[in-house]
């Protein structure tokens, strides 16, 4: 079994190994682990309010919008996490749809001084399938992990 201390140094080496811009990042079933084991970790969902309302929220997930739908990018995005997680040394688990703005968001939280920025690789609905499809083939809702829909 994992113990928290592993999931976050594994996460820390995959930041090292792969030369990230951030902490580190985790599989969607090992950031729900740290996140469960540690009770000062924060997941972020970045992903837009229409996601959030139409494809589904992860209960107690601070909800901060890396772009808004349709405008584009939130600027706003930096004193809304600041205001939402003031300690930046607390554990941040960043979610999108499949990684790509959670990882951006890691970055940008990385560079206003957070040390443990994690992305949550695969993100909530992770890769399309050959068909197009998502859900089937990674991401947290796939992984069977906790959500709900509007």
């Amino acid at each position: 079994m994992s113990t928290p201390a592993n999931l976050l140094e594994q996460a820390l080496e995959v930041g090292r190994s792969r030369s990230l811009p951030y902490a580190g990042a985790l599989a969607p079933r090992d950031a729900h682990a740290l996140r469960e084991a540690l009770p000062d970790a924060v997941l972020v969902d970045v992903r837009t309010r229409a996601e959030w309302a139409y494809v589904g929220r992860v209960p107690a997930a601070i909800e901060i919008e890396w772009n808004h739908y349709p405008a584009g990018r939130n600027a706003d995005f930096a004193a809304q996490l600041q205001a939402a997680v003031p300690d930046r040394t607390r554990p941040l688990l960043f979610l999108c749809r499949s990684g790509g703005r959670s990882a951006a968001a890691a970055e940008a939280a990385t560079q206003l001084g957070y040390t443990l920025a994690i992305n949550v690789l695969e993100g909530f609905e992770g890769d399309p399938d050959a068909a197009g499809h998502r859900n089937s083939t990674g991401g947290w809702r796939h992984a069977g992990l906790p959500w709900a829909q509007s």
